[in-house]
């Protein structure tokens, strides 16, 4: 389906707009239903979005922009006027350096001083008070403390101002309710006035040449990544190795007084140099924003690398199931991740190792990674890191072996990654970049990473740099320069070679997993998704009226609406009374499970609540009797064939909604580190493939003699589940389906757990 799209698309030259302005509006209709929109967006117009941001062999393509309207964020980020509130000539203050900014920045609009202090400042025109000001500014700058700003702001609102930035921490003593930061919150959002900061850095547009900062730039040659950060020192060491990385747009957006994360996103979007997004994030303050400026990337082909902070949970979330409890503060953000194909890194130097390569606009196409170095110890640690990121080398054919061999000097193996250092002479320069040639020449190879020495303060060889300089002409495959050593003076060496092209990355461990986002990039866009398995609408209906009409759904029946609704599930029948017991295990046929079914026991195995295997009426009147300390209530259900426990569960998170989990099941739920999150629904196609990422995956497979379960019916179950959660998601809070029992002729769910949300109403 996807190449024939495509090619209608290149055959009739279609325009890229009408395809996203019919989808949106089909999405918009009111009579669509949640689970009918949900497979359209997975379906056609995802297929057909995802298609767009494939061009032939590099899968890139710049999407028209959808409408002419100025961006919100023009003002603020990109003004033709700007006032300068507290600019001030006095050497080492806030106000010095950010005048200094401007004007080295080179920024071709008007600009002005406002400061009664002085009569002129770096010999811009200045004014004792805004209303003085010979021009409305789009952009007022206010270098102003605390006590002053709400009424500097008030000022330039009043004026015309459309936007502005603020350094200050907005904090006052002894201040009164709402504090300040939320007065000057309201007071733009009515004015409708976007606010950098308070509390940030301000931000450096290297495009327009605007640079409104007390940061000093050190370089304002603009680049191809937007760096967007929710932390002023990380705009700090930025903005001064901007030389070595190429900025488009680097923010400090501090408090987000008026205008966040993904305002920020959708405006460097729209700027047509950016080639990746390369986030810095704290918080998600927008989520359904944020989702639509993820999605805004995919359609256009802007890879987006994001290391998240504050990721871990500060304290012991208090929840009702297995899944509530193991899902930390970021569970829902990498299933959005996941879905959008956001690249996730642990630091910023595999942030910004990431945007370097992705920077070079040049896309990896099919096979793997080829590594050349100057030493086999250093190889050694390039195939231990790789190894341990799950990062493959590429299998070099015959040819390229046969010319390694021809080339390499006496002892050198030819293998990848290859160690090309041999005689310490004239020749070395010129055989390492004969070697690189061969290497990068190789069909299966598709990025090179290449190890070299230079410094700022030592000089490497000559003919290795020449040769590196002809690499970004000469291939339409990545290539990077690293240097083993993160900690390495070579910031005018970067700098030297990112103008010729060739990104230098120091530390080899952030160079591996910055190429390892470029390969899942790569197979992030070459995936798509079936729609997500859909269910009876009326039955969900039914199941909504239930419970909504009761506070608690004991397991039998979380079950019965499981298998109601298509995801197949053991028979299980409640009672109070042995007769009743009897009664169903007659009814489903022996061999079956007796379980305490008591109001609030949801983790029965942990209070010696379940008996297995009973076979007859005798051995389950003895059960029976165990139980009863527990309580009256229990369940009797089918007996179930061994196999491989899955789990699934749903956790709802407050922002982005019904996240899905699946993990290894039973006991082993909370003992095993094995779990991947998804946001529902998705299809048949992306629940495969959160099974695949599971370590128990080798047993769905088969091990040692066993039979490989009916993985693609647990897949459809998975799937279908997803497709529950979401269309009930707004009235159900956690839930907990283990095990799943998997075998070669049946998937059958056997325990569940539902908590629903306190007072949840129909909508």
């Amino acid at each position: 389906m996807a190449y024939g799209v495509w090619r209608a698309i290149e055959i009739f030259n279609v325009d890229f707009r009408y395809f996203e302005l019919v989808g949106r509006c089909c999405l918009e209709l009111p009579s669509m239903t949640r689970s009918v929109r949900a497979a359209f967006q997975g379906g056609v117009v995802g297929t057909v979005l995802k298609i767009l941001a494939y061009r032939s062999e590099s899968y890139r393509v710049k999407v028209m922009r959808m409408t002419d309207h100025e961006h919100r964020f023009r003002p603020l980020l990109a003004p033709q006027s700007i006032a300068l509130i507290g600019g001030s000539p006095k050497e080492r203050s806030v106000g010095n350096s950010l005048t200094r900014g401007v004007i080295k920045g080179g920024f071709a609009g008007e600009v002005a001083v406002v400061n009664p202090k002085y009569e002129s400042v770096a010999g811009l025109p200045t004014v004792q008070k805004i209303q003085e000001l010979s021009f409305i500014p789009d952009l007022a700058v206010l270098s102003v403390s605390s006590s002053r700003i709400e009424a500097v702001m008030e000022d330039a609102i009043k004026v015309g101002a459309k936007a502005a930035v603020i350094f200050d921490f907005c904090l006052l003593e002894n201040d009164t309710e709402p504090r300040l930061l939320d007065r000057l919150k309201d007071m733009a959002r009515e004015a409708n006035f976007p606010v950098c900061g308070g509390s940030g850095m301000g931000y450096h547009n290297f495009d327009t040449k605007t640079l409104v900062s007390f940061q000093d730039p050190v370089c304002t040659t603009p680049g191809h990544i937007a760096a967007l950060c929710h932390s002023g020192s990380v705009f700090a060491m930025l903005a001064d190795a901007a030389g070595r990385y190429g900025f488009n747009l680097l923010t400090s957006q501090g408090q987000e007084i008026n205008g966040s994360m993904d305002e920020y996103m959708d405006f460097a979007l729209e700027q047509s140099s950016t080639r990746v997004l390369a986030l810095f994030i704290e918080a998600v303050r927008d989520p359904e924003r944020f989702v639509a400026a993820l999605e805004k990337a995919n359609q256009r082909g802007i890879p987006v690398v994001a290391t998240k902070v504050g990721r871990t949970a500060a304290s012991a979330r208090l929840a009702a199931t297995h899944s509530g409890a193991m899902a930390g503060d970021d569970t829902a953000f990498d299933a959005v991740c996941r879905r959008y194909g956001v690249l996730r890194t642990d630091d910023l130097d595999g942030l910004m190792a990431a945007a370097q390569i992705f920077a070079l606009d040049k896309s990896v196409g099919d096979g793997a990674l080829a590594g050349i170095l100057d030493s086999g110890g250093l190889r050694e640690q390039m195939i231990d890191i790789a190894e341990d990121i799950g990062l493959e080398f590429a299998s070099l054919t015959h040819e390229t072996v046969q010319a390694l061999e021809e080339r390499l000097d006496f002892g050198l193996e030819p293998v990848n990654p290859l160690d090309a250092a041999g005689l310490y002479d004239e020749n070395l320069g010129i055989t390492i970049g004969d070697c690189l040639d061969i290497l990068e020449s190789d069909p299966g190879v598709a990025a090179v990473a290449h190890e070299y020495f230079t410094t700022d303060t030592t000089n490497g060889v000559p003919e290795i740099i020449d040769a590196a300089r002809r690499m970004p002409g000469q291939s339409e495959k990545p290539y990077v320069l690293t240097y083993s050593l993160g900690a390495v003076n070579n910031h005018k060496f970067a700098t030297e070679m990112l103008g010729a092209g060739v990104p230098v990355i120091n530390g080899m461990k952030p160079l591996l997993e910055g190429v390892k986002c470029a390969f899942d990039y790569r197979d992030f866009l070459r995936v798509s998704d079936t729609p997500p398995m859909d269910v009876d609408r009326q039955r969900v209906r039914s199941w909504r009226k239930r419970l909504k009409a009761s506070p608690s759904i004991g397991e039998t029946e979380v079950l019965r609406m499981l298998a109601d609704l298509g995801v197949d599930a053991a028979e299980s029948h409640f009672s109070y009374k042995i007769e009743e017991a009897i009664t169903a295990a007659n009814k489903i046929g022996y061999p079956v499970v007796l379980k305490t079914a008591v109001p609030g026991l949801l983790h029965k195995s942990d209070s010696g609540g379940v008996h297995l295997g009973i076979r007859d009426e005798a051995q389950l009147r003895a059960a029976h009797d165990a139980l009863s300390k527990l309580g009256p209530e229990v369940s009797v259900a089918k007996m179930v064939p061994s196999g491989v426990e899955v789990a699934f569960g749903l956790v709802n998170d407050e922002q982005f909604g019904p996240v899905v989990m699946v993990s290894a099941g039973g006991i082993l739920v909370e003992v095993l580190d094995d779990r991947i999150y998804g946001l529902a629904p998705f299809g048949k196609q992306e629940a495969l493939r959160m099974l695949k990422q599971l370590k128990i995956w080798k047993l769905l497979e088969g091990v040692r003699g066993q039979a490989a379960v009916n993985t693609d019916q647990l897949a459809i179950l998975l799937s279908r589940f997803s497709t529950i959660c979401f269309e009930l998601g707004d009235i159900i809070s956690e839930m907990d389906v283990n095990p799943v029992i998997a075998s070669r002729d049946a998937v059958l769910a056997v325990d569940a757990v539902l908590i629903p949300f306190a007072g949840s109403e129909e909508t």
